[in-house]
């Protein structure tokens, strides 16, 4: 029986049920980032309200198709956060539930507010 519940554990583990930390928000500055090339598959999306039933407004994955499949999303999909356009940053506002208030800030100053699990990033 033990091996059962191993063998059920590692199959959990290894299908991605439990979410990775895959951003950063800077405690200082509060900028949230997603490092390139990391070594790990991942799909994180943003939300119009912090419920994950709502629209979704961004993505951020680490699979060509996944990003390409979500692109029409308002505020895009990217591999990370630096290849977002010129200018482009989010911004931590604070703890919405289970999820972290952003904001998209355009090269030009528009700001977007978008919720994104709180399983996927650290504050350091």
């Amino acid at each position: 029986m033990k091996k059962v519940y191993s063998f059920v554990l590692f199959l959990l583990l290894s299908s991605g049920c439990f979410a990775q930390v895959i951003g950063r928000v800077d405690k200082v500055t509060k900028e949230f980032s997603i490092a390139a090339n990391q070594k790990v598959d991942y799909i994180v999306y943003g939300y119009q309200i912090a419920n994950a039933t709502t629209q979704r407004l961004i993505c951020f994955s680490s699979n060509q198709d996944v990003v390409r499949a979500n692109s029409p999303d308002k505020l895009g999909s990217y591999f990370d956060t630096f290849s977002m356009p010129p200018g482009a940053k989010i911004m931590y506002l604070g703890v919405a539930g289970t999820f972290g208030k952003m904001s998209f800030v355009t090269g030009a100053g528009q700001k977007t507010i978008f919720y994104l699990p709180r399983s996927s990033f650290v504050i350091k």
